[in-house]
């Protein structure tokens, strides 16, 4: 989030709070017809954009939270994963049930299975009429990491051998773990849908093309320029006040 944007959104809001302050001051003969930019409606705009705003910062704040505890949640997986293979490699478990986790481990991990070509290793397999289409490793994203882990999981739940004496390698301890992990992935989405809800709220209360806090503010300049005149001292007031219609985001 840019702190120029969220700036243009807090300054739009000053100036249409002056902007009001200006026409309560010319009293009586500010009488528009548009209900729109009757003094008590603008007043309920400057309200709802407030409020908006306001909330926005609170979810946006309560995301950036989500996020670092999940990342902070995340962080000890890969070693914890390496941790698990290797304990199994202890154990008399058969070769193949230990590469199975070590498929899994290098996933979680991000690694290939087998190491990025070189380009010109690329080409030389071409020369002989290979042709090379290495499958991305950024297999990363949060659900795919829980995704990974769960297999692991439950793939050292299945094998005998493996009953580790140490508590954090046990695989009840991994599932409550694994729960724990689900749990902050979605917190992080239920906080992105929240500020994105406000965000579209405040978009619609202040940048409605027609009934939003900005075309107010231009009906507003319109309206002064027609009763007081363009070269008027009233409507030099209004005019200076200086409006963004922010592209959404």
């Amino acid at each position: 989030m840019s702190k120029g944007y969220e700036t243009g959104h807090a300054k739009n809001v000053a100036n249409f709070e002056t902007l009001i302050s200006f026409v309560i001051g010319y009293g009586a003969i500010y009488n528009p017809s548009n209900l729109l930019i009757h003094i008590g409606s603008m007043q309920g705009q400057l309200v709802q954009a407030k409020n908006a705003i306001n909330d926005f910062h609170v979810l946006f704040a309560n995301l950036a939270n989500a996020v670092v505890a999940r990342e902070i949640g995340f962080k000890p997986l890969r070693k914890l994963s390496t941790r698990l293979l290797n304990a199994l490699k202890a154990t008399d478990a058969p070769i193949q049930v230990i590469e199975n986790l070590a498929t899994i481990n290098r996933k979680l991990q991000g690694k290939r299975a087998s190491g990025k070509l070189t380009e010109e290793r690329k080409a030389e397999l071409l020369a002989h009429g290979k042709v090379v289409n290495q499958i991305s490793a950024s297999q990363l994203s949060y659900d795919s990491v829980l995704d990974h882990f769960d297999k692991l999981i439950k793939l050292l739940a299945s094998i005998p051998q493996y009953q580790p004496n140490e508590i954090e390698l046990k695989v009840n301890t991994l599932a409550a773990q694994h729960s724990t992990l689900t749990q902050l992935n979605a917190s992080v989405v239920t906080h992105e849908i929240a500020l994105s809800n406000v965000r579209l709220l405040r978009n619609e209360v202040m940048y409605n093309s027609e009934v939003g806090m900005i075309a107010s503010a231009q009906f507003v300049k319109a309206y002064v320029k027609s009763v007081f005149g363009a070269s008027s001292a009233y409507y030099k007031q209004v005019s200076g006040l200086s409006f963004r219609m922010m592209r959404p985001l």
